[in-house]
């Protein structure tokens, strides 16, 4: 989010050069610069102990490729905890160990996705009510189910080149 205006007292925001950073907008009378804002999630491949991943079909994100789970970060919420309650809620999942593989800027969405592998121990997957399906998947054979090039393919490819 790009700001105009700010968002604490309404005056309009001018531009001004703030350092290495250059223009900026910037609010005069609440002295502020109005760094342009983005959301942070994470996204994780949820991989159990046979080195199956689980997979989902959400119809609202695609409805011709799957994608692993993600989700928005809560105030107050590390990245981590963000991981455990997502796999949770929308596989019926327990984390049992967590490895932070890298982050993904998603210009289109201006959100700053942090991905993560989670390791399971398999059972029956549960899924919440913005999952369409899911299914456990061989690993080696996920990218060609997800979208290629996209965050998802990235953070698989990723994590099967580093066995």
């Amino acid at each position: 989010m790009h700001f105009s205006y700010c968002p604490f007292c309404g005056n309009k925001a001018i531009d001004k050069e703030i350092g290495d950073e250059g223009m900026i907008p910037y609010c005069e009378s609440c002295s502020m610069p109005l760094w342009d804002m983005f959301t942070t999630s994470i996204i994780v491949a949820v991989v159990n102990e046979f080195n199956e991943i689980a997979l989902l079909r959400q119809n609202y994100v695609s409805t011709t490729k799957y994608v692993c789970v993600a989700g928005i970060m809560k105030i107050g919420e590390s990245a981590e905890e963000t991981v455990v309650r997502e796999v949770q809620e929308e596989l019926g999942q327990t984390v049992e160990s967590l490895q932070y593989i890298r982050s993904y800027p998603y210009d289109k969405k201006e959100m700053l996705m942090l991905g993560f592998k989670a390791c399971v121990r398999k059972k029956e997957l549960k899924l919440s009510g913005e999952v369409d399906s899911a299914e456990w998947v061989p690993l080696d054979k996920a990218p060609s189910l997800l979208r290629e090039g996209g965050i998802a393919w990235q953070l698989v490819k990723t994590i099967i080149e580093s066995k």
